[in-house]
């Protein structure tokens, strides 16, 4: 146990968040210039807006850092408790699938990587075998607001691999401007760390902090106009770990709330794509809702900063709301 384990709790996650953020401040520039020798560089969708062109060839998977960042800093902090263990098997595991992910668009020169259902069936797969350890970990009795408690039984690990899978996607299609996706789950992760803490979860809160100050390093270089990005590596990490985070601090439920923006950028998807096929017609000029007003003439950077005060206030809202639940 490192003396910093001995802290209080608040202390503790100070301390993650910091050497999270030191780690990707101090690697990042080495890094991006390696991934840049290597060959690592950003693919841009065809039907992406046509400002996006000027972002090909910037170093992807630079977001590597940020997991690395996270476990340096639980190990700064201390509390290895199975629970931290299963967040940042979450955290790899996911991360693995994007790397496979980004590693095909490396080698095919196109923004075309693993197969939507190759891609879905790896991120179920592990959900199921997270959601069996979290479950012998933590129950598999679903906690509601107001203290009551569902018991679902063997469906509990169903139901985890489907949140897992869930928010890694909604993470991922966040990640679509400079800044987007690591400043949202930086506001995300800090409400879901307090949320834990309150929840009598200490560990999750610790843990949570080192994510949050990993990505708030990394927006150094990602703010617009980024010089280097996560890619889907470390979003689908990222969402991960957010996921698991909320899975065991028994918190599931105020995660639609603390991570807001990814649901609504999940429900524009689906919202355009269910319109399309029946009427023929789109109701969001492009989808992800990032795209929709990007092209509606409001520039990146304040789409990007507007994402993020949303983010905020989504994460207020579920403290707001933890009040009469943790009272209950």
């Amino acid at each position: 146990m490192t003396a910093v384990a001995t802290w209080p709790v608040w202390a503790q996650a100070g301390a993650a968040a910091l050497a999270a953020a030191a780690v990707v401040l101090l690697a990042a520039p080495r890094t991006a210039a390696l991934l840049s020798a290597l060959g690592s560089r950003q693919q841009i969708r065809e039907d992406a807006p046509a400002r996006h062109r000027a972002k090909a060839g910037v170093p992807t998977m630079g977001g590597l850092l940020i997991v690395a960042a996270v476990v340096v800093a639980t190990a700064v902090a201390g509390g290895w408790t199975a629970r931290v263990e299963l967040g940042l098997a979450g955290l790899l595991g996911f991360g693995a699938i994007g790397f496979l992910d980004d590693l095909a668009k490396v080698r095919r020169g196109r923004n075309l990587g693993l197969r939507a259902r190759e891609r879905l069936a790896l991120q179920l797969g592990l959900g199921l075998l997270l959601g069996g350890a979290a479950a012998a970990t933590v129950g598999t009795a679903l906690q509601l607001p107001g203290g009551v408690a569902i018991p679902l039984g063997s469906a509990y690990v169903v139901f985890a691999a489907l949140w897992l899978a869930g928010f890694t996607n909604a993470v991922n299609l966040t990640d679509g401007l400079d800044g987007l996706a690591a400043g949202t789950v930086a506001g995300a992760m800090l409400a879901q760390g307090f949320l834990a803490y309150l929840f009598g979860h200490p560990e999750m809160a610790v843990f949570a902090g080192a994510v949050a100050g990993s990505c708030l390093g990394f927006l150094w270089f990602n703010a617009h106009p980024a010089a280097v990005f996560m890619g889907d590596t470390v979003s689908l990490a990222l969402g991960g770990a957010l996921a698991a985070v909320a899975i065991l601090s028994r918190t599931t439920f105020f995660l639609p709330i603390t991570g807001g923006i990814f649901v609504l950028e999940v429900v524009s998807v689906i919202l355009q794509v269910i319109v399309f096929q029946t009427t023929g017609k789109r109701i969001f000029r492009m989808s992800p809702l990032h795209h929709h007003f990007e092209l509606g003439g409001m520039g990146e950077e304040k789409v990007v900063t507007r994402f993020w005060l949303a983010g905020i206030a989504f994460g207020l809202l579920a403290l707001f709301g933890a009040g009469p639940a943790f009272w209950g």
